[in-house]
């Protein structure tokens, strides 16, 4: 959605509340957990996006704030079966969270099974949504052509999600793209392809201010962030180069 005013004429909260502060590393301790959380919930990020082993650390500290609790399903290589998927959503969901973001099955839709992907996406949306819990859904867009991330996009409408989301930060096999993540091509086009029938996240590789107000002003709906590049995109910070993966 376009915004109402550029985004370099926003303050630090209403850029913030674009940011999902993304606390993912899989070696993180519970104390670098409580430490990003609380930095989520002073910068008035919209979450905080944490693992499933994450929630009761989290959830205590985001209680009461603006920011809310988005989790992570089968992240990052959605590989599990539907009826796992389905159990590991009932379980967060129990903890009374906001909002949630599942891989796609990149590997189906890299073989064009498309019936298995609106499935196996549906059931995890049904669930969300008997909850109010919002749904994001994350392709692997490194992996996918333009063509398979056409048909994703389908896919996940139809399976009623809220959001499509860029990749998950985390791939390491052959990239289809010159760039990666939440370039703004690929932005764009997965704008192009919603065609506002559902919102779009960016994730991956946005590490600097100037990128991040871009894709603002471009029309993005949410972008998850890695936890050291928040404050940078925020002007909080000025330094950016020890972002390499960030979580996202």
């Amino acid at each position: 959605m376009k915004p109402v005013k550029p985004a370099s004429e926003m303050s630090v909260s209403e850029l913030a509340a674009y940011i999902d502060h993304s606390i993912l590393k899989p070696d993180f301790t519970p104390d670098d957990v409580r430490r990003e959380v609380a930095n989520a919930v002073t910068y008035g990020c919209r979450t905080v996006c944490i693992n499933p082993a994450s929630v009761e650390v989290a959830a205590p500290l985001c209680a009461g704030t603006s920011t809310g609790l988005c989790v992570v399903v089968d992240f990052p290589f959605g590989c599990s079966s539907t009826a796992s998927k389905v159990a590991q959503t009932e379980i967060v969901l129990a903890a009374g969270i906001q909002e949630l973001d599942i891989v796609a099955n990149y590997g189906w839709i890299r073989a064009g099974e498309m019936d298995k992907v609106e499935d196996d996406l549906r059931r995890v949306v049904d669930a969300c949504h008997a909850r109010g819990v919002l749904v994001k859904v994350i392709f692997e867009t490194d992996a996918l052509t333009w063509d398979e991330i056409k048909a994703a996009v389908e896919s996940a409408i139809a399976a009623g999600a809220d959001f499509i989301k860029t990749s998950t930060g985390f791939y390491t096999g052959g990239n289809q793209h010159e760039k990666t993540g939440a370039f703004d091509e690929m932005v764009a086009f997965m704008m192009q392809c919603a065609a506002g029938r559902c919102l779009v996240k960016g994730s991956g590789a946005i590490r600097d201010r100037a990128h991040f107000l871009r894709l603002i002003d471009a029309g993005i709906d949410r972008m998850g962030i890695g936890y050291r590049s928040t404050p940078v995109v925020l002007g909080l910070t000025a330094d950016a180069s020890s972002s390499t993966t960030g979580g996202y």
